[in-house]
């Protein structure tokens, strides 16, 4: 007789054992060593267990504040923001709430203000750290991707704004923010040398840039960065979609010219014509 073979499931974050009464079934769970729901339910924040799941330790006090600023920053983009353009588009135009926040993903994924853009500025980060000279060499001459089969090259610096006039107050709030909570050299580096970049770069910081900044000093991988960005932005996404499920004639976005010329008159809520 020959031993069952048991088959095991390789992870470095994630081990279960099962329930006795059901291989299919988890006792207990644990994520870097952690008890899940025995150490960790009702003791560690969301952020905390965040940063465990991608850091597999730990956060320190300065590093949670770090994260969790970023998130509330990041939470919503706003309907100016294309990802959350998409995922409104899909809510009035009657499509499933996953379709929604799929929306938001492709379109906030890419080179503008997206999570490919918050990959390469995080990428400038660990080849530039806090070198003046070292991050104008890079603006200036930009490295070139060896593929451009998946992403375009990248039409301006990443983490600044090729439509911006001047850095807008809530990334200037937010890099503020986040440079005196998160004892984090670059972001100190980053609030005091905003404006030599800027200058460097010809446009000014955007909210990607912030947030390649922070997610570098949390000791993010730029893949890592690149996908945790996306995340965060979600939120605003979802709240969005659903409310435009209301109605398409209160779509907030070019109301003059969803008209029909034979469309027959309709009655609104009020009664009128």
């Amino acid at each position: 007789m020959t031993d069952k073979k048991i088959e095991t499931i390789t992870t470095r974050i994630w081990n279960e054992t099962a329930e006795a009464d059901n291989p299919f079934a988890a006792s207990a769970c644990y994520c870097a060593g952690y008890d899940v729901y025995g150490d960790l339910l009702g003791k560690a924040s969301y952020i905390e267990y965040l940063y465990l799941l991608f850091k597999l330790e730990r956060p320190t006090a300065s590093q949670t504040k770090l994260l969790e600023g970023l998130a509330v920053a990041l939470a919503n983009p706003g309907p100016r923001d294309h990802s959350v353009r998409a995922a409104m588009c899909a809510g009035v135009g009657g499509s499933t709430r996953a379709s929604a926040l799929i929306g938001a993903i492709s379109v906030g994924a890419g080179n503008l203000g997206g999570g490919r853009e918050v990959y390469t500025a995080a990428q400038y980060w660990v080849q530039c750290g806090t070198d003046i000279n070292a991050w104008r060499d890079m603006i200036k001459h930009p490295p070139e991707e060896e593929r451009a089969d998946v992403w375009m090259p990248m039409e301006h610096p990443p983490g600044f704004d090729p439509n911006g006039a001047s850095c807008p107050a809530p990334v200037r709030q937010t890099l503020d923010y986040l440079a005196d909570v998160g004892a984090a050299d670059n972001l100190t580096w980053l609030n005091q040398h905003r404006e030599a970049l800027e200058d460097i770069a010809g446009l000014p910081l955007s909210m990607s840039g912030v947030a390649a900044a922070t997610l570098h000093a949390l000791e993010l991988t730029p893949e890592q960065s690149e996908i945790l960005y996306m995340l965060l932005r979600l939120p605003g996404a979802a709240v969005h979609s659903l409310e435009q499920e209301l109605a398409w004639r209160k779509y907030p976005f070019f109301g003059s010219g969803l008209r029909f010329a034979d469309a027959p008159e309709t009655t609104d809520e009020s009664g009128s014509q």
